[in-house]
């Protein structure tokens, strides 16, 4: 363990000192892919969860939690304590513990540090957490393989820093093998960006700026990463508080900060000239397209609608994924994602594998329904299901 506390409390000084620091698919009787770390010491596999933990308080009040959480309200360390259990006896019951976990929703590092200590036993090592200063929530990473780097991005809106940052993480996969003939490592590295984007409250066109304004730091990260490290893999992770085809289901009539590849929203961001061509350099397609992504369907993700060169990732959902992870006014919302490059469908080093909803107890109800957690009973998970990822290396 003497690595594992020094790992976090020199990543918890990091991100403090880099920036603010501070199916129908479901899961439900399917088979889990890939393995955990085989007898020969090479991974084969890698499982990577997400999930909005929903306002995971720790018992010490410092101001800014919300008012159902404070010590007036019978918020203590006890039901805390409690709780973390509970998650932590969820992700160590799972028949395929996730290698990395990317959290939405916890107050503190030291939750995450409290949270990877309860999971010992599963050697999350490594953990990564960013905070707006003032703010009651944040986000944060536990990871079994080596966090080589962690950047915090703030988002500004119209000149005003938005509640939420977005945590971007290098990680790296041991084993470093040689090639046999080069003599070169294989290169293990992939970047994760973990996000928790406005939420919809105020109204869906009112509030879609914001999103966008996200969505701006992650088009322009992989687009630097491409000039950069253009064989790296980039996942982007977490809830984006935007369905996957929000597009459709307000009727074309906004520019979303996740669009689809279609023919009309290529053509509402004026993706194309009147005459039909498509953009002739990369700086016209980045001046085009500077606060939205385009999702495919498709695997790899290769733009149809949209021109060479925009910013186009895989999404799971319609394809892997059905229903939803958070259920709303008696509806499903596919608002929780994972987002993949095309580098993870290059058939070279990990490549996408499936990608599920963790829909069965103790995450979900016997209906596959989320059970949203009560603080005043300590019943209940979350109001969002986990999703979970499975990457494997050809």
């Amino acid at each position: 363990m003497k690595r594992c506390i020094a790992g976090l409390k020199s990543m918890r000084l990091l991100l403090y000192a880099v920036l603010l620091l501070v199916l129908s698919t479901g899961c439900t009787g399917c088979t889990i892919p890939g393995s955990e770390e085989s007898t020969s010491g090479k991974w084969d596999s890698m499982a990577i969860m997400t999930w909005n933990i929903q306002t995971l308080f720790d018992g010490v009040e410092n101001g800014t939690e919300y008012d159902d959480y404070r010590e007036t309200a019978g918020w203590t360390r006890e039901k805390y304590r409690g709780r973390l259990n509970v998650i932590a006896n969820a992700i160590g019951g799972m028949e395929r513990k996730p290698d990395i976990i990317a959290l939405q929703e916890v107050e503190s590092a030291q939750v995450l540090e409290d949270l990877a200590f309860a999971l010992s036993a599963q050697g999350y090592g490594w953990t990564g957490f960013s905070i707006i200063p003032g703010m009651a929530l944040g986000i944060g990473l536990l990871s079994r393989f080596p966090l080589l780097e962690v950047k915090s991005h703030t988002v500004y809106i119209d000149g005003d820093i938005a509640p939420r940052p977005m945590l971007e993480a290098r990680i790296d996969v041991p084993p470093q093998t040689a090639d046999s003939e080069t003599g070169n490592e294989t290169n293990n590295a992939m970047i994760l960006f973990v996000c928790h984007w406005k939420s919809k409250l105020g109204g869906d066109d009112a509030t879609e700026s914001t999103r966008r304004a996200s969505a701006r730091i992650i088009v322009r990260r992989i687009r630097e990463l491409a000039e950069s490290e253009p064989d790296i893999p980039v996942i982007v992770m977490g809830d984006l508080n935007e369905n996957h085809d929000d597009f459709y289901r307000r009727s074309g009539s906004i520019i979303c900060a996740l669009l689809p590849d279609d023919p009309r929203a290529a053509e509402d961001v004026n993706m194309y000239g009147i005459d039909g061509s498509a953009p002739e350099s990369a700086a016209v397609i980045a001046q085009l397209q500077k606060d939205f992504i385009v999702l495919s369907r498709n695997s790899p993700p290769e733009p149809k609608h949209f021109p060479s060169g925009a910013i186009i990732l895989y999404s799971p959902w319609s394809a892997e994924l059905r229903d939803g992870s958070y259920y709303y006014r008696n509806a499903w919302e596919t608002i929780d994602h994972f987002l993949l490059s095309g580098q993870l469908f290059d058939e070279t080093g990990w490549e996408f594998d499936t990608c599920l909803v963790i829909n069965t107890p103790p995450f979900a109800n016997v209906n596959g329904y989320p059970v949203m957690y009560n603080n005043r009973t300590g019943s209940g998970m979350s109001d969002h299901l986990p999703l979970l990822l499975f990457l494997k290396r050809l």
